[in-house]
């Protein structure tokens, strides 16, 4: 499904009916919107590791602009518009699209940085919020370059030269870049498993290369001053393994955004949804379903 919003077409998918029998009524399910990362990655890599959680909450699943389906809906985007304010205002339009309340904002990684500045700047829209292995400002990237160099193999560390230098130039290059760092985004990396995921998604270079390259937004951005107008009951969760956003930017957060709840998972890198999945559906459902 296409919403034509903003001068663009974003791709957007419903995962669980909205209203369920229930007893003599029909209960209304809160919407959960599944905010991806990359930037240049799209929203399939969610599926099906969170459709158990269709459950609890009306899913939906969308491709930032200029990415995965939206970036084949709208060839014409413009890649100056591929920044992290835009892809906030994107998503508050959608909701309002949609013609939703407030919803369940949950970000993983970019994803993260999305959530984390929309329930800043639109608290009203904003139910609860979930932030999954993720930071609010740029100083990640030098942590990210330190920690690489203390893990990596030199392979590892050659492909990362095109990230740091926005130098990706096709959907090959990002997932050959995925395939040799898979063993340091999940500590349970399995590559046949970890092939099909990247197999699925649709790569999108250009949004990545404007996010990390040397002049990238990504590098400069700062949320922390934004981050105490989060009215919303928040849940971070963070990898204790976790190479490009430590768990330490995950308690920086925790600890500017007010009754935060903070969990570390010892068993995790970056990619949660593959090292702990188990831990992932837990803590993200009793948090929805709590009063």
């Amino acid at each position: 499904m296409f919403a034509p919003i903003r001068g663009t077409t974003l791709y957007f998918d419903i995962e669980g009916a909205g209203l369920v029998p229930d007893g003599p009524v029909m209960r209304e399910k809160p919407a959960a919107f599944i905010i991806h990362g990359g930037p240049g990655g799209d929203h399939s890599g969610f599926k099906p590791v969170m459709s158990p959680l269709a459950e609890t909450a009306q899913l939906v699943y969308f491709d930032h602009r200029g990415q995965g389906r939206s970036g084949l809906a709208d060839p014409a985007a413009d890649p100056a518009r591929f920044t992290l304010d835009e892809n906030v205002e994107d998503m508050e339009a959608l909701r309002l699209y949609l013609g939703l309340g407030p919803i369940v904002s949950i970000g993983t990684s970019y994803g993260g940085m999305v959530a984390m500045a929309h329930a800043a700047r639109y608290p009203e829209a904003v139910s609860r919020l979930i932030l999954i292995v993720t930071a609010a400002h740029g100083g990640f990237i030098p942590r990210a370059l330190e920690i690489l160099h203390e893990r990596g193999t030199p392979e590892q560390q050659r492909v990362c030269e095109s990230l740091w230098t926005g130098g990706f130039k096709s959907q090959q290059d990002l997932r050959h870049y995925y395939d040799v760092m898979g063993p340091l985004y999940a500590l349970r990396h399995d590559p046949v498993a970890a092939k099909a995921t990247q197999g699925r998604a649709i790569h999108s270079p250009e949004p990545l290369n404007r996010a990390f390259g040397p002049v990238g937004f990504l590098r400069s951005f700062d949320l922390r001053p934004e981050l105490s107008r989060i009215t919303a009951p928040t849940l971070i969760l963070a990898g204790k393994h976790d190479w490009i956003c430590p768990p330490e930017f995950s308690r920086e957060i925790a600890a500017l955004i007010p009754g935060s709840r903070l969990i570390e998972i010892e068993t995790s890198s970056h990619s949660v949804r593959v090292d702990a999945p188990d831990v992932l559906l837990r803590e993200l459902t009793a948090f929805i379903r709590a009063s």
